[in-house]
């Protein structure tokens, strides 16, 4: 028999993949992926419809008595209105950054529930959370490092064009554009991972009710990583900034990565 808390985890699941899909059209305009993120959305309203109706009919009452039932109200109603406005309107930016918040809420919701329960399994799903939250984040710095890389192809292949210097084995580095179109396709994937990573572990931290240092170290470090990539997107997309000094910036926001991962964990007072 299927748990219900295998339910959740498939829901939040489900959910993270949508959103990672709507941050990929909201960057890259990518039509496909941001069907597959309208259908994957779809399916998260279907479960939390069911878990609505059987909530009213079978337990003959209304997810509102609570702060717990109200919280999955409110996440199917931010779902509902994600999807009506994604078919009626075209602002899909509005679409994304529904979701992302519709995701921490139902995220609440789903930490709230296992906080009052005492079974083992529920117990399991906050730990669960938590592993989530440390996996995304390491993933992401795969990501990011995979970016790095693609970078540093870049600006060699950059140096031995400018110099014409005649290698044969440098031309296996790849064309300078398809070098940069790599970059930005790593670090748009490794951002909404991140970003989801630490709404996981904000939510874990909530509900285990551990001395959680707002100032830690590490906790800063992370939102300063995600905030360095954001603005990379930012430049490429927004202010279509390009070439060499993107390159050099990646390679600088992978510095204050690696100082985050080694030196910030070692200082931090939360994260062990």
């Amino acid at each position: 028999m299927i748990e219900v808390r295998w339910i959740y985890e498939g829901i939040l699941f489900i959910y993270a993949l949508s959103l990672i899909g709507y941050f990929i059209d909201f960057v890259q305009q990518n039509r496909k992926a941001k069907v597959y993120a309208f259908w994957l959305l779809c399916m998260v309203w279907l479960f939390q419809t069911f878990f609505l109706i059987f909530t009213v009919v079978v337990e003959k009452r209304f997810p509102i008595a609570t702060l717990t039932d109200s919280l999955f109200f409110y996440a199917w109603v931010l779902v509902t209105f994600s999807i009506l406005m994604n078919r009626l309107f075209k602002t899909y930016f509005m679409v994304f950054f529904i979701n992302l918040f519709g995701f921490f809420v139902m995220l609440m919701h789903i930490s709230l529930a296992a906080k009052s329960q005492v079974e083992e399994r529920w117990i399991q799903l906050v730990d669960e959370i938590l592993i989530a939250h440390i996996s995304l984040a390491i993933i992401s710095y795969g990501f990011f490092t995979i970016s790095f890389i693609f970078s540093i192809m870049y600006l060699v292949q950059y140096h031995f064009l400018k110099e014409k210097k005649a290698i044969k084995w440098i031309w296996r580095l790849g064309d300078l554009e398809r070098l940069e179109h790599f970059t930005f396709r790593a670090i748009t994937v490794g951002v909404p991972l991140l970003l989801i990573g630490i709404i996981l572990g904000f939510a874990w931290a909530y509900t285990e009710e551990v001395e959680f240092y707002w100032f830690d170290l590490k906790t800063l470090g992370s939102i300063l990583v995600l905030g360095i990539y954001i603005i990379y997107l930012f430049l490429r997309t927004v202010r279509r900034m390009s070439g060499k000094s993107l390159a050099v910036y990646n390679t600088s926001a992978f510095s204050i990565l690696i100082i985050n991962f080694f030196l910030f964990t070692r200082l931090s007072n939360f994260h062990i």
